[in-house]
């Protein structure tokens, strides 16, 4: 996925945990109300039905992986 700087993905959640992978760029990400950066070359683990959201810092890119288990 690729955003643009400012570009946001409002609060949500999903039914399993999620890996975020930045590959490039700055995120801040929001889960379960506390407020992270991230930034190229590292992971994120956002737990299944904790909500979370995602707001560019600069202009990103991220590898999104569900995981079922």
């Amino acid at each position: 996925m690729l955003f643009d700087q400012g570009q946001e993905l409002s609060e949500h959640s999903a039914p399993f945990d999620a890996m975020v992978h930045v590959l490039d760029g700055e995120v801040e990400l929001i889960i379960g109300g506390q407020s992270q950066i991230a930034k190229a070359n590292e992971f994120v683990i956002m737990p299944a039905n904790i909500p979370h959201a995602v707001k560019a810092k600069t202009q990103f890119k991220m590898l999104l992986t569900m995981i079922k288990g």
